[in-house]
């Protein structure tokens, strides 16, 4: 599976992001092999309108963001083929078509995820760091429409 990826550089994006995620929801963490991956879902509509539209993404609230890092043992960004679904409890799935946002020396992987109200999703990340060894971030995460 190919990944279709656009390259932001010096977005606003990701320090909004960053600012963002202590009051959307905690940023969670795993250890897969040699590498650190960061990942947080927000709704869409956190973004303001006008950072939302410089980078193609859709506000609404039936949307969310998920925003995933790989790191070095170092605690450096590294360039990573991301890809993945999402499926929901009815087994229905949704392709993840991810972003690569560069800022510096940051390196983001953004993908747009749609939802209904009070919606569990199972998120299934496949990620090949720099080793080569492909790596599997699995989670799931309940989805509001009303921003709970």
């Amino acid at each position: 599976m190919r990944r279709t990826a656009r390259v932001f550089r010096g977005s606003v994006l990701v320090g909004l992001l960053l600012t963002l995620m202590p009051s959307a929801q905690a940023e969670q963490f795993r250890r897969l092999g040699a590498w650190d991956v960061h990942y947080v879902v927000i709704r869409t509509s956190f973004l303001k309108p006008e950072i939302a539209a410089r980078n193609n993404i859709v506000r609404g609230r039936d949307r969310a963001l998920l925003n995933l890092s790989v790191l070095g043992r170092d605690g450096q960004p590294v360039a990573a083929e991301v890809t993945g679904t999402v499926r929901n409890l009815l087994e229905q799935v949704q392709p993840l078509e991810f972003q690569t946002v560069r800022e510096g020396t940051a390196i983001y992987y953004l993908a747009e995820v749609r939802h209904t109200d009070r919606e569990t999703l199972r998120f299934a990340i496949d990620i090949v760091p720099p080793d080569g060894i492909p790596q599997q971030l699995r989670f799931q995460q309940q989805l509001y429409e009303d921003g709970r």
